[in-house]
């Protein structure tokens, strides 16, 4: 970042699968099966809290007006999912390992658990509110010397899964709603993105060493809180990689930082935000004959133009002193979470197909001075709430950076989502007891309390004969079960396991290809065939590639890609006759002509021959020419 004096609080909220064996509240196992027998319709409606309020976000989800289609089959949903059939009792393996997590961060174990329903209409739960339940308060955690206050402990369910999102309706499937999750809410604090991201891998490994955490893509997600200066922060939901972190955190505090000095520059010019934002005025009728195709499609679909002045704004829309920082973004992304296309600011036209002319007459029309600048937004009447919440966000830009929901992007940048929620969305869960935590209940789950990740990772090391680097890679990636069956089940070497289970499946993914396919079973067969001799270590990379671009078994692949191995005879003979062929350069270079040789070699026999194995038979060939010379 260009400003080294960038600071901001950054607070971390962690979910995490738990693998338990069955859902929260039912006998449901945790499986994705998008195969769907049922289909539900249903329209959610928002209601008040205890407090008599409603909370902004509920309303800003239910004035969007789409439907909720909800598809299910019998092997991973039932009634509780669909609401047609009350919460059973709450999964006690679930509550054991929050408790067992509780326990390792020091945090205080509450007497009485009580479920509570906390307010969703977003159509991520057909009941209209998802399930949670605190479990402890306070803790420390330890990250790398650096000690984290811990605010809570809960455990709830996860939200259904949103398969497709139309213009009318959102289409949701019922398998993973209702998944066990604990959250854990760490306290602000004020460092790097770097060390926020090592404290995010903290956390992470010493949920993974409790052996209640789910391991793969999606099991684990960050919300990350980030705000700056005392203002009020911006919560952004759902970061599942942990190399996005640092970057949805340095994206935010200079988005924050640029809205700050819009508000600060605003102020020294004597502007106020009732004065200087103006209201939306229908400038249609200056679009009859316009020659733009965006807006005309606009209105042939019943559309109309609205416009709005702005004193003293011209220039600090298209302003970007950071990449993809700007006022106009701010505003584009803010309208398309509210279901309009996007906005025209007056500093990017003429573009888009409207002219100078058609600018001077906006211009006119609104009384825009040299100073000003204007926006129009193409929406239908019926638009009144986005277009008043566009507005107020306006009237903020005079206020600097406020609280909002976001969502990351692929690249690690961060878009409006929806309004921050309230407080106001909680009342307790009337068809489930309370739970009182007995003495004996914390001394059993006492047991499962980890060893510190330096313990665990020095016996691995030990154990297995891995390098520091290898044995973290390990330890950390999804695939630890199947490193330690594939380990104690063939002769393969731990090293070489590790390598692919972690850098080779890294590097595959790198190039584009799709690693998800290569599930446990189709990968531990690549391993018996590399143990019983019927591929090489050579070929594996190779052999990955094709599984994910195919879709077929390693079996499959070594048939595609012809890999049939050779036999110990036929290579003794290949590297005999390469060394005979190649005599004079024997002769002359000596025990350097092993180099060169090794390359031709391996130029024949690569993936069906080990390298090992032809390095061994060629230095011998080698040896044995000259003492024969």
């Amino acid at each position: 970042m260009e400003n080294k004096n960038f600071k901001a609080k950054v607070g971390l909220e962690i979910h995490q699968q738990l693998n338990v064996g069955r859902k929260l509240f039912c006998d449901c196992p945790i499986m994705e099966y998008d195969e769907a027998e049922h289909r539900i319709l249903r329209y959610l409606r928002p209601t008040q809290s205890e407090l008599g309020e409603v909370d902004p976000a509920v309303m800003f989800e239910f004035r969007k007006n789409k439907a909720n289609i909800y598809i299910y089959n019998s092997r991973a949903s039932c009634l509780v999912e669909c609401d047609e059939e009350p919460p059973h009792p709450i999964n006690m393996d679930a509550v054991k390992a929050a408790i067992t997590v509780a326990l390792a961060l020091g945090s205080k174990i509450v007497e009485e658990l009580h479920v509570m329903r906390k307010i969703v209409i977003d159509g991520s739960n057909t009941t209209g509110f998802q399930r949670t339940v605190l479990v402890a308060l306070d803790g420390v955690l330890n990250a790398d010397g650096i000690e984290v206050p811990v605010q809570t402990i809960s455990v709830e369910e996860d939200a259904a899964r949103l398969i497709e999102e139309r213009d009318d309706a959102k289409v949701f499937s019922l398998d993973r709603l209702g998944v066990p999750l604990i959250e854990i809410s760490l306290a602000p604090i004020e460092a790097d993105p770097k060390t926020v991201e090592k404290v995010a891998l903290a956390l992470g490994r010493l949920l993974r060493l409790t052996g209640f955490a789910a391991r793969g893509l999606g099991t684990i997600r960050q919300d990350i809180n980030i705000s700056i200066e005392g203002f009020p922060p911006c919560e952004v939901k759902g970061v599942q990689k942990l190399d996005l972190i640092p970057k949805v955190i340095e994206y935010e505090m200079m988005r924050q930082y640029h809205l700050y000095n819009i508000a600060r520059l605003l102020k020294e010019k004597g502007l106020d935000s009732n004065s200087s934002v103006g209201e939306y005025v229908d400038v249609t009728n200056l679009f009859e004959e316009t020659g733009s195709k965006v807006v005309r499609n606009a209105l042939d679909n019943g559309k109309k133009v609205y416009g709005i002045r702005l004193i003293g704004f011209r220039g600090l829309f298209k302003m970007e002193p950071y990449p993809n920082v700007r006022l106009g973004l701010e505003l584009a992304e803010m309208a398309r979470a509210y279901g309009l296309g996007g906005i025209i600011h007056s500093d990017e036209l003429p573009a888009y197909g409207i002219s100078s002319e058609d600018v001077e007459r906006v211009k006119a029309y609104l009384s825009v001075g040299e100073s000003d600048a204007f926006i129009l937004i193409l929406a239908n009447e019926r638009d009144f709430d986005a277009l008043s919440a566009l507005r107020q966000r306006m009237l903020q830009f005079f206020e600097g950076p406020v609280p909002e929901t976001r969502g990351p992007t692929g690249d690690g940048r961060t878009k409006y989502s929806r309004p921050r929620p309230g407080a106001a969305r909680m009342y307790p869960e009337t068809d489930i007891p309370l739970i009182r935590v007995s003495k004996e209940l914390i001394e059993e789950c006492r047991r499962f309390v980890p060893r510190p990740w330096n313990e665990v990772l020095k016996d691995y090391m030990q154990k297995y004969g891995l390098n520091e680097k290898l044995a973290n890679q390990i330890l950390d990636s999804a695939y630890l079960g199947l490193f330690e069956r594939v380990c104690s089940t063939t002769r393969l070497s731990p090293t070489l396991v590790a390598v692919v289970l972690t850098e080779h499946l890294v590097n595959i993914s790198r190039e584009g290809l799709d690693i998800s396919i290569l599930d446990e079973k189709r990968l531990f067969e690549l391993f018996q065939l590399l143990d019983s001799g019927q591929i090489s270590k050579e070929s594996v990379i190779d052999i990955l590639r094709c599984m994910c671009k195919e879709g077929i078994s390693a079996s499959d692949c070594i048939r595609r890609l012809g890999l049939k191995p050779i036999t110990e005879e036929e290579l003794a003979k290949m590297v005999h006759d390469t060394v005979l062929s190649n005599r004079s350069l024997v002769e002359s270079l000596r025990e350097r002509s092993f180099g060169p040789l090794m390359g031709m070699l391996m130029e024949k026999v690569r993936g069906k021959a080990d390298g090992g194995k032809v390095s061994r038979l060629l230095k011998e060939e080698i040896a044995r020419l000259l003492q024969n010379t």
